[in-house]
């Protein structure tokens, strides 16, 4: 199971470098336009922050202490690889990149990191240091 764990980062960051390579409307368009976007555009706060979990995730399976430090880590990782996503994106013709975007990003991981922090290491959110701790002990 860690093993597992530990490729996660890396083959989600794969999905995202070809989902990033194929227009928007590859897998799915929604028959009102208006819709589709807005659930489109929001999946950018959601996007980088599951990339910054696995990240975490990850790291609670090696053995030695997760500091403050590595899950600091871990947001840049993710937020520095949403950048590189955007600047991906702006190769291809029929994708976008903004700065906007970006903060969606950056947003997304902000919130996971603050329940992520608070429950490590201020004594906040003890069900989600339990399940933390659970991930510890593979």
């Amino acid at each position: 199971m860690k093993y597992v764990l530990r490729l996660l980062p890396v083959a989600y960051m794969a999905v995202i470098w070809i989902m990033s390579s194929l227009p928007s409307n590859h897998f799915v368009e929604l028959p009102d336009s208006e819709i589709d976007r807005f659930i489109k555009e929001s999946l950018h706060l959601i996007e980088f922050a599951i990339l910054y979990v696995l990240l975490v995730l990850a790291i609670l399976t090696r053995k030695g202490e997760f500091t403050a430090r590595l899950n600091i880590l871990c947001a840049v990782i993710a937020g520095l690889y949403g950048l590189t996503d955007e600047i991906h994106q702006s190769f291809y013709p029929y994708r976008s990149a903004s700065w906007f975007d970006l903060v969606k990003d950056v947003t997304g991981i902000l919130v996971c990191f603050y329940f992520i922090q608070g429950a490590l290491f201020k004594g906040r959110f003890v069900r989600l240091r339990d399940m933390l701790g659970i991930v510890r002990k593979f």
